[in-house]
């Protein structure tokens, strides 16, 4: 059984940071590339960003130079640093794991609010 468990988000004043986790089991986490997506209220579903298994990271426009996602392939686990929060960051942030030709998996989603 697949699971992906995100935990870290939290309530956060404007220009603060959050650190994002997600724990995977039930894959072979190493052939999969994992990423953080985020949808707030009224809106679809977006990237936010995605690291292959040699780290090579993607990240939304939106949030180039302030998040920064990393994984450890011997821990199963893919990490989320959220710094200089905006106001528009307020979302559920959801784990992806992808492999080509295959369904994705999702985790269930940590809601991250950024208010003053």
């Amino acid at each position: 059984q697949v699971q992906l468990v995100e935990s870290g988000g939290g309530l956060v004043q404007p220009g603060g940071s959050l650190r994002l986790s997600c724990a995977a089991s039930g894959i072979i986490f190493r052939l999969y590339v994992m990423g953080w997506y985020r949808q707030a209220p009224g809106k679809q579903r977006e990237l936010v960003a995605t690291i292959t298994s040699g780290g090579s990271a993607n990240y939304a426009d939106s949030v180039k130079g302030r998040f920064t996602i990393s994984r450890d392939n011997a821990r199963n686990t893919v990490a989320l640093q959220l710094n200089s929060l905006k106001l528009e960051d307020t979302a559920v942030y959801y784990c992806n794991a992808h492999l080509i030709a295959t369904p994705d998996f999702w985790g269930q989603g940590t809601q991250v609010t950024v208010s003053s």
